[in-house]
């Protein structure tokens, strides 16, 4: 979802979804030996540990509420990371195609100085695909959408 979209938050679930998705991230680096300290001055910290907790995990043998738990995990991470180092917020974009009618997004202004949105469960969920999982490859495809880097093409 790149296109800006106009859409009312329908109560007060953006803020709630983004403070439990932030603490899940502080959760998480706490969990794999990195301090809050270190986790709040630059978020990037904690992809090592990440990677490394990752590539360990016995991924062939999870069952649904293990892929939901990783998949939370690393959403909570991206998202926290969008927002920290790029000044990223938390949007509510129409979905009509989904249960509630719409998302929470992330929305970053580009290097073109447009703003442009990206889902961070929908990075998460297609690096899934992309076995093994990267840790820096999903980080790199979410800016790339957001258009936060450029690519050999803008060169």
């Amino acid at each position: 979802m790149n296109q800006r979209e106009d859409f009312r938050d329908p109560g007060p679930g953006l803020q709630q979804w983004s403070e439990e998705g932030r603490l899940n991230a502080l959760e998480l680096a706490k969990m794999l030996g990195v301090s809050e300290q270190a986790y709040l001055q630059d978020p990037l910290s904690l992809v090592p540990a990440l990677q490394n907790y990752v590539s360990r995990l016995p991924l062939t043998q999870f069952d649904q509420s293990d892929w939901a738990t990783l998949h939370s995990d690393l959403t909570s991470f991206l998202a926290d990371t969008l927002v920290r180092r790029y000044g990223a917020t938390w949007q509510v974009a129409e979905d009509p195609n989904g249960p509630l009618g719409f998302r929470y997004v992330i929305e970053a202004q580009g290097l073109d100085g447009r703003p442009h949105r990206v889902d961070p469960a929908d990075v998460v969920m297609a690096e899934f695909r992309e076995q093994p999982i990267e840790i820096v490859r999903m980080l790199a495809s979410a800016e790339l959408t957001l258009r936060l880097s450029k690519t050999i093409e803008d060169s």
